[in-house]
C-alpha cells in the first residue's frame, strides 16, 4: 500500500485523520458507509498530478477520527461543519467538495449551508433530495418488508450484528452492492424481523476492484472504530430535515456533477429521480451513469470516474 501523508485536523470539536497531499485549489473527498478515506485510493494521485491539493478525511465516527458518543453529534450541521473546518485548517477560503454514498449528502448540504465557501460540488451514488420526516425511518411505511434504514435506527442492534465478524460483514456488503454481482443489497425481499446481512451474498469472492489487501485494510479500520459512529449518521436522517427548514426550497447554485453506477440500487430509492435533479441543481453540468458499475463506482470504474472528475474540476474547481 502506498504511504500517505496523514494529518490530524482539529475541526468543529473533533479530530479527523486526514490524508493531505498536493498543491493547488483544494478538493475535499468525502467517503460514505461503510468506508473510510481509503475509498478514494484511486483518485488521490491523479488529482494531485492534475494540480490540486487533496484532503481526504476519515469522517467523524470512522477509522482514525474521533467518534462522539451523542447520536446528535452526527447530524448534518456537524458533518458539514467538519468539512468547512478542514478547509479552514488548511488555509483555504474556498474549496470544491466531492462525496460518495453518505458523503454525497454531506457534499450537497455543504454547498447549501456554506454556499459562499464552495466553488463546485460532485455527488456520487446519492442524488440531492429532501425527505418528509419519517418516510425512510418508520417501519409502517414498509409493511412487513425489511428496510435497512429502519433496522439501523435502534442503537446497538446493527452494531452487534455487524461486529460479530467484521471481515465477513464488510466482505458481504462490498460484494453484494458491487456491479460484479448485481445483488440488490437494499431491496432484498425478506421479513422485517431479518438482520441486515440475512440473504446477502456470502462468498469468498471479492467485490470488483477490492483486493484481499484492500479488505485487510478495511477490517483493520473497523476493528479500530467499530460501526457505531457510521450508523449514527442514519439515526439523524429525520433530525437533518428538522434542523434545516431553511433548505426546504433552496437550490444548489454551484456548478455540479453527479456520478453513479448503472447497477447502483440507491438509484431505486424513494425520491431518487434523476430527472428531477436539474430542478434542484440548476447548474448541474453532467450526469455520468457508468455501465456495469454498482455502488462502489470509484473503485469499480476508477478510470471512468477519474476522467469525468478531472474534466469537471479543471473547469470549475479554481
Amino acid at each position: 500500500m502506498k504511504q500517505r501523508n496523514f494529518r490530524t485536523i482539529k475541526t468543529n470539536g473533533v479530530n479527523l485523520r486526514t490524508v493531505v497531499e498536493g498543491e493547488g485549489p483544494l478538493v475535499i473527498l468525502l467517503h460514505g458507509w461503510p468506508q473510510c478515506w481509503y475509498l478514494w485510493r484511486h483518485q488521490i494521485d491523479p488529482l494531485v498530478e492534475a494540480g490540486f491539493k487533496v484532503a481526504v478525511p476519515d469522517q467523524r465516527g470512522y477509522g482514525g477520527s474521533d467518534a462522539p458518543e451523542e447520536v446528535t453529534g452526527y447530524d448534518i450541521i456537524h458533518l458539514t461543519g467538519d468539512v468547512v473546518g478542514i478547509a479552514d485548517a488548511l488555509g483555504y477560503a474556498n474549496f470544491t467538495v466531492v462525496g460518495h454514498d453518505w458523503g454525497a449528502p454531506v457534499a450537497w448540504n455543504t454547498a447549501l449551508l456554506h454556499e459562499e465557501r464552495v466553488n463546485a460540488v460532485v455527488g456520487m451514488s446519492v442524488p440531492y433530495s429532501r425527505y418528509p420526516v419519517g418516510e425512510l425511518t418508520k417501519q409502517e411505511n414498509f409493511g412487513d418488508r425489511f428496510w435497512y434504514i429502519v433496522y439501523f435506527q435502534k442503537p446497538g442492534i446493527a452494531e452487534a450484528e455487524l461486529e460479530t465478524d467484521i471481515r465477513r460483514s464488510l466482505r458481504m456488503i462490498y460484494a453484494s452492492a458491487s456491479g460484479s454481482n448485481a445483488q440488490e443489497i437494499f431491496f432484498k425481499s425478506k421479513p422485517s424481523t431479518s438482520g441486515f446481512l440475512d440473504g446477502l451474498l456470502d462468498s469468498q469472492e471479492q467485490a470488483l476492484g477490492v483486493t484481499q489487501e484492500d479488505l485487510d485494510y478495511y477490517v483493520e479500520q473497523y476493528q479500530r472504530s467499530g460501526f457505531r459512529g457510521g450508523l449514527n449518521w442514519y439515526r439523524n436522517l429525520d433530525r437533518n430535515m428538522e434542523i434545516t427548514p431553511q433548505l426546504e426550497n433552496k437550490k444548489i447554485s454551484q456548478p455540479a456533477m453527479f456520478i453513479a453506477g448503472e447497477k447502483d440500487a440507491v438509484l431505486q430509492f424513494p425520491g431518487m429521480n434523476l430527472n428531477e435533479m436539474n430542478k434542484l441543481i440548476p447548474n448541474l453540468k453532467e450526469q455520468v451513469i457508468i455501465p456495469g458499475a454498482g455502488h462502489w463506482v470509484s473503485v469499480e470504474s476508477p478510470q471512468v470516474v477519474n476522467q469525468a472528475l478531472l474534466g469537471f474540476l479543471k473547469d470549475f474547481a479554481s
